[in-house]
């Protein structure tokens, strides 16, 4: 009898469930509470760990309803109470009816604005003239929220009130019934309200507190904390060198809000790349199932991915974004910098009393650094494919090859030494030299003690000349897996002239397919490791050019990659000519 009684019981708690509860009344906007932002640390990929925190009205159960409901990454929506003498028991997420009163814009707004209010209407007279139809105003007959989830199916969603398209008036004559598409113009006779309540649904969070038998108070000091994507910060440097070797970077922080309004918080400002495993997955608190969609400048699935991604918060350039001028606000001091502190792997930047609307962007000078630099100039000529392939492609590939291979560039870098306490972040830089700018560049990301190479500009006054020729052949120099193999020796020579009035220091890069041989002037010749060192190659793996050429399947298995590297010292009005051997493998 015991499993039967359990039956009966557990069917009566469920149709007790189904059952729809009673609707409860829709509650004034004004009711709902405001929570403050206190403190928010934002990340260079979008992200923001938000604080709110202050004095909150309570309604008369004395738990905390607010109108704010934030989307937060899942598991990181953690809400508090801040009084001691209060606990938090649960907090609730929910769409509620919710009395919104607005400016009435419409003549039905203002008919339903205005129940007992004198109009006189125009209507017909019968004699092909226009009377005045006076009359009081009973309202707009509605089906109450109530009404319908009594009467819907059960399970059915909450429904807002549903409004009849007709008006009932009293006139002496008894009740009249005007349908509202009839309703041109009316007059009011006497005063009458200009705003309209209506109900709708809005997404309401409360804070269900435990007083502890105590009568509960007015306010309650309660907070939350939670991750949310939509405030991001990027980064910006000016560099001045001086000429000599003394470098001053200024540092500013761009600050793009579209998640809510900030008062007089104190922001953080985040140098480099958390992880957050769940940040493409919203909790279920937030009441919807995918994130709120935000600017290009959030998007990680637009044409503008690359640059906005968190690769690009670590070392890749930023290229695609477009400016928006916004106003700025007058009478108010501003947000000042408070200091800044490191966090394991993790170093912030501390800027206090920042406000910025939902929608407003800001820039904001974070820091200033003297540094010393020295300039610095590189060459790199990366390979190119085989003589034997280069017949397969067209007159064109050819002719664009040729441009790319045989003019090379020297590029002028100033190399800085990072001896400030600060690492300095990935972020777009503007070259200044007095008052002339030079250019801009990308600083990347270099921790203190660390250096870093700022590209200027291509180098006029060093000039450079590369010469290649084959100097033999070996038929069946090689055989593998039964088939011979010929190897091509190959000496090249790389002149560089310095027309400059002081010294360049020049740094070489040659690289090359094939085995590399030997290197003068003390320059380095070495193989790579084809498959993990992406030197030499165009990201994200192989040179533009690669799938112009039907590579032979034993291309890798009998040749590799190598690289010659120098570093010289040329005076001025001086040449050097920097000679390196290879040799590769072809049947």
């Amino acid at each position: 009898m015991l499993l039967p009684l359990l039956l009966l019981a557990a069917l009566g708690a469920t149709a007790a469930a189904a059952a729809p509860a009673p609707a409860t009344t829709a509650e004034p906007l004004s009711a709902l509470g405001r929570m403050p932002v206190r403190e928010i640390t934002i990340f260079k990929d979008g992200h923001a760990f938000v604080l709110h925190e202050g004095e909150v009205p309570t309604d008369a159960a004395g738990h905390v309803p607010l109108d704010y409901l934030p989307a937060p990454v899942l598991g990181t929506f953690w809400p508090y109470s801040a009084d001691k003498a209060v606990r938090l028991t649960s907090v609730t997420a929910s769409a509620r009816r919710t009395l919104v009163e607005r400016t009435a814009l419409t003549l039905r707004d203002l008919v339903e604005a205005n129940p007992g209010a004198r109009i006189e209407i125009p209507e017909p007279d019968g004699k092909g003239g226009i009377r005045a139809l006076s009359a009081q105003i009973i309202g707009i007959p509605a089906r109450t929220s109530e009404e319908l989830e009594a009467t819907n199916p059960p399970g059915s969603p909450p429904a807002l009130p549903q409004e009849g398209e007709v008006v009932l008036l009293k006139t002496p004559e008894g009740d009249l019934v005007w349908p509202l598409n009839r309703l041109q113009t009316a007059t009011f006779k006497g005063e009458y309200r200009r705003t309209v309540a209506e109900e709708e649904f809005r997404n309401r969070l409360t804070l269900h507190l435990d007083w502890a038998g105590k009568p509960a108070a007015r306010t309650a000091r309660v907070g939350m904390m939670y991750l949310q994507k939509g405030v991001r910060w990027i980064p910006g440097y000016k560099v001045v060198l001086d000429g000599k070797s003394r470098a001053d970077l200024t540092l500013q922080a761009t600050l793009l809000n579209e998640m809510t309004d900030l008062q007089g918080v104190t922001a953080n400002l985040v140098i480099g790349v958390p992880t957050f495993t769940f940040k493409d997955t919203v909790d279920p608190m937030a009441l919807q199932q995918t994130l709120a969609r935000l600017s290009q400048y959030f998007q990680t699935d637009s044409q503008a991915a690359g640059a906005l991604s968190n690769a690009i918060m670590t070392q890749a350039a930023r290229a695609t974004e477009v400016r928006r001028e916004r106003p700025v606000e007058g009478g108010d001091l501003g947000p000042e910098v408070a200091g800044s502190g490191q966090n394991e792997d993790l170093f912030l930047f501390t800027v206090k009393n920042v406000s910025l609307k939902r929608g407003e962007r800001m820039v904001v000078p974070v820091s200033e650094y003297a540094l010393k630099y020295r300039d610095v100039f590189t060459l790199e000529v990366p390979f190119g494919p085989p003589a034997e392939l280069r017949r397969s492609v067209n007159t064109s590939q050819q002719a664009e090859l040729e441009r790319l291979l045989n003019a090379p560039r020297v590029m002028h870098v100033a190399r800085i030494g990072n001896t400030g306490k600060h690492p300095l972040t990935t972020a777009p830089a503007l070259i200044v030299a007095g008052e002339r700018v030079l250019g801009q560049g990308m600083m990347t990301y270099t921790s203190a003690g660390g250096e870093v190479d700022l590209g200027i500009t291509a180098a006029p006054d060093v000039k450079v000349k590369k010469s290649e020729k084959e100097t033999g052949r070996a038929p069946r120099a090689l055989t593998h897996n039964g088939d011979a193999f010929a190897r091509v020796d190959l000496q090249g020579t790389l002149t560089l002239t310095n027309y400059r009035a002081e010294p360049a220091e020049v740094e070489v890069t040659r690289y090359v397919l094939g085995h590399v041989d030997e290197a003068d002037h003390n320059g380095k010749a070495e193989m790579l490791n084809a498959f993990e060192d992406g030197s030499g190659l165009a990201v994200p793996a192989q040179p533009y050019w690669w799938g112009w050429y039907s590579w032979p399947s034993w291309w890798s298995q009998v040749n590799g990659r190598g690289r010659f590297t120098w570093t010289v010292t040329i005076e001025p009005g001086k040449s050097v000519d920097l000679g390196y051997r290879w040799h590769y493998f072809w049947r």
